[in-house]
C-alpha cells in the first residue's frame, strides 16, 4: 500500500496519475495547504522540504521499513523503477526520459509556478515579475511544442513519466489560456494522453478535484493563509519554531 500525501496540484496529480495508471494500491491523504495541513511535525518527517506531494511505500521490498518519498520527479522515478513501467531500465529511451523530466521540475514547473504565483497571489504593481516569468514560461511552452512536433511523446515513441510530469500543468495552461491553436502538436498530445483511461479515471475522481478556493485567476489570501503558503508561518515550520 502506498500513501499519497496530496493536494489538487500540478504536482500532486503527476503522481495521482501513476498510481492510477501502474495500478498499485493507494490511498489518498487529502491536505488543505491554505489551513497549513503541510506544516503540522508529522509531516515534516515524510518531506522535510514541507511541500506536496510526497508517499510512503509501506511494502519497499526486502523486509525494509515504511520508506517516505518527496519531491514529484524523484516519486514519478521510484514509482516507475518499483514497477518497470513507464520508465526503461535503461538505454536511450530511459536517458531521454530523465532529460525531460528533469526539464520539467527543474525549468517549466518552477517558471509556470512562479509565474501563477504573480499572477494570482502578489500585490499589484509587480509588473516586472510578471513579465520576466510569464515570457520565460511561454519560452518553456515553446520548447514543448517544438518537441511534440516531432515526437509522439517527449521521451520518443512511447509514453514515460516525462508525460505525466509535464500533462498536469498544461492541463491548468490550457484553462488560464495559455495554450491555443498556435500550439498545435501540445494540443494533441494532451488530448491523446486526456483519453488514456487512467487519466479519465483519476480526473474524474472526487478526492483529487481541486476545491473552489484553489481556483480562480487571482486568490485573495487571508493573512493566515499567507502565512501558511508563503510566509511566517511556513518558516517557521521547517526552522522548528
Amino acid at each position: 500500500m502506498i500513501d499519497l500525501h496530496y493536494c489538487a496540484t500540478p504536482n500532486g496529480m503527476k503522481v495521482a496519475l501513476m498510481l492510477e495508471e501502474t495500478g498499485l494500491a493507494h490511498r489518498i491523504i487529502p491536505y488543505d495547504i491554505f489551513e497549513g495541513d503541510q506544516l503540522r511535525p508529522g509531516f515534516g518527517r515524510i518531506n522535510p522540504n514541507r511541500k506536496l506531494p510526497a508517499i510512503v511505500d509501506h511494502d519497499p521490498g526486502a523486509g525494509e521499513s515504511p520508506l517516505p518519498v518527496f519531491e514529484s520527479g524523484a516519486i514519478l522515478q521510484y514509482l516507475g523503477e518499483k514497477t518497470g513501467q513507464f520508465l526503461a531500465p535503461a538505454g536511450p529511451l530511459r536517458s531521454r526520459t530523465i532529460q525531460w523530466l528533469t526539464w520539467q521540475v527543474a525549468a517549466l514547473g518552477p517558471m509556470g509556478g512562479q509565474a501563477s504565483h504573480f499572477l494570482r497571489y502578489a500585490p499589484a504593481g509587480q509588473d516586472y515579475a510578471v513579465e520576466r516569468y510569464t515570457r520565460e514560461y511561454d519560452r518553456l511552452l515553446a520548447v514543448l511544442e517544438n518537441r511534440l512536433a516531432e515526437s509522439p511523446y517527449l521521451a520518443g515513441e512511447e509514453y514515460t513519466i516525462a508525460d505525466m510530469a509535464v500533462w498536469p500543468g498544461q492541463a491548468s495552461a490550457f484553462v488560464m489560456g495559455r495554450q491555443g491553436s498556435e500550439r498545435p502538436a501540445t494540443r494533441r498530445w494532451y488530448e491523446a494522453i486526456a483519453a488514456r483511461p487512467a487519466v479519465q479515471r483519476a480526473t474524474a475522481r472526487a478526492d483529487l478535484k481541486a476545491p473552489d478556493k484553489y481556483l480562480g485567476r487571482h486568490q485573495k489570501l487571508s493573512e493566515a493563509e499567507w502565512s501558511n503558503m508563503f510566509g511566517d508561518a511556513m518558516h517557521a515550520a521547517v526552522r522548528g519554531d
